[in-house]
């Protein structure tokens, strides 16, 4: 549960974010929700290596054997800094080409270009604070992950009510404010963290020492279980990117829709990542503690639960679209066109809901990364977004279409979903190692 609103909470940053920048206006909401696709993409990068962190961990955890989770904590921490530096110096080289990747309106790159100088310095700091909450993570320590998530978003709504409309007598710095907002509190995140792992963690007790040290074999695994989640997480994060870079270059309008539409689909996905989550750490310590039975149980018994919360979710999307879209102060086609977006996404959330945790924290937690792998790579470049590009750029369809083309994927991959959780490799793999 407290995963859960972590991450409704994380994302709530981005709905006040959104419903601010969208009130002053159009173009600045468009040209944030450009340069946060770089930035979705990068999470999901973080989000692998701190999945894999977990997964490995967990089964350690459940050995009660810190020691090595140390060095591997050590090993996900320099992949993720190495990232974020690259990250770093691409926007920081090529701003322009960066949001252009995603409109061909002038004025929306010149917006995204303003927000993006200031947005790239979070990077390493939002890496560092993610390493660091998926070594929480795997020792079972999860509040501190809730509680920095309700600071950051009072602190970055705060700012941003002052500095975007220039209340109390500050500057009016429309977009810029914004990601001043951010960048604040991305640095009073990762201050309390750190104060926090060091004066209150007594189970694993990590300290800066810690990451001087490097294990050659323990990174050799790390990255085997790891690479195939990297790779996988990227692709799905490009994925997500693509379709606001399709959308972008059929209309201006459709990507304020798809930001608006998409912000409030994340919060309610929210449950699904925790979901993920959450059966990642269950798995993954069942499997360390050695019992074969209890693992399928669980397995069986998730399942059941992400179907549950998939129905629900998307019925209260649906029927949240209306009061949400209240909150918004944009042009009459806009509006229009995000409320068939958010109908379309109502009910792509029920199958996500399955499909993802099951992928995610079920399979993949159980060892298999390469199942995960090779059904996206099968399903988003082979049928996904070469139907998506068709349907957008040769047969001239609605923008509505091509987002029923680009979420088509959380449905149908369902099906491999339940047939390899139940009757899978990684399964067969478990009980001949137990045996």
């Amino acid at each position: 549960m407290a995963l859960v609103l972590q991450n409704i909470i994380t994302i709530s940053v981005n709905l006040a974010d959104n419903v601010m920048l969208g009130a002053y206006s159009e173009t600045a909401l468009s040209g944030a929700a450009a340069v946060n696709q770089i930035q979705f993409v990068y999470q999901q990068l973080l989000l692998a290596l701190g999945d894999g962190l977990v997964i490995f961990c967990s089964q350690y955890w459940g050995k009660k054997q810190t020691g090595p989770m140390k060095k591997i904590a050590a090993i996900a921490m320099y992949a993720a800094i190495f990232i974020a530096v690259v990250l770093f110096g691409l926007v920081s080289f090529f701003p322009y080409q960066a949001v252009g990747i995603f409109t061909t309106d002038g004025a929306i790159i010149e917006a995204g270009v303003s927000y993006l100088n200031v947005i790239r310095f979070t990077y390493l700091f939002f890496a560092i604070t993610q390493i660091l909450l998926a070594t929480m993570r795997s020792v079972e320590t999860v509040k501190i992950a809730f509680q920095l998530s309700v600071m950051t978003f009072f602190v970055n709504c705060g700012i941003n009510y002052v500095l975007i409309f220039g209340h109390f007598g500050a500057p009016e710095l429309g977009i810029v404010g914004a990601a001043i907002g951010t960048l604040t509190a991305r640095i009073m995140e990762i201050i309390v963290l750190i104060f926090y792992i060091k004066k209150k963690d007594k189970k694993l007790q990590i300290r800066l020492s810690d990451y001087f040290s490097l294990d050659k074999q323990l990174a050799k695994d790390y990255t085997k279980i790891t690479a195939p989640m990297v790779f996988t997480q990227g692709l799905w994060g490009v994925n997500t990117a693509l379709q606001t870079a399709i959308l972008g270059h059929m209309t201006a309008t459709a990507i304020a829709a798809n930001s608006a539409a998409s912000t409030l689909f994340l919060l309610m996905k929210s449950t699904a990542v925790g979901a993920a989550s959450t059966a990642s750490i269950i798995i993954g310590k069942a499997i360390g503690v050695g019992d074969i039975e209890q693992v399928k149980s669980y397995a069986k018994r998730l399942q059941r639960l992400f179907i549950v919360i998939g129905v629900c979710s998307g019925i209260a999307l649906f029927f949240l679209r209306v009061p949400f879209l209240s909150l918004y102060d944009l042009k009459q086609e806009t509006m229009m066109m995000t409320n068939t977006f958010l109908i379309i996404l109502s009910v792509v959330y029920v199958g996500m809901s399955y499909q993802m945790p099951t992928n995610n924290g079920i399979i993949r937690g159980g060892g298999n990364t390469m199942f995960v792998v090779k059904m996206d790579l099968i399903s988003i470049w082979g049928i996904v977004i070469p139907l998506s590009l068709f349907m957008a750029f040769v047969v001239k369809a609605s923008p509505a279409v091509v987002v029923c083309c680009l979420n088509a994927d959380q449905i149908f991959k369902c099906v491999p979903a339940f047939l390899e959780s139940h009757y899978g490799n990684w399964i067969r793999k478990l009980t001949r190692d137990d045996a």
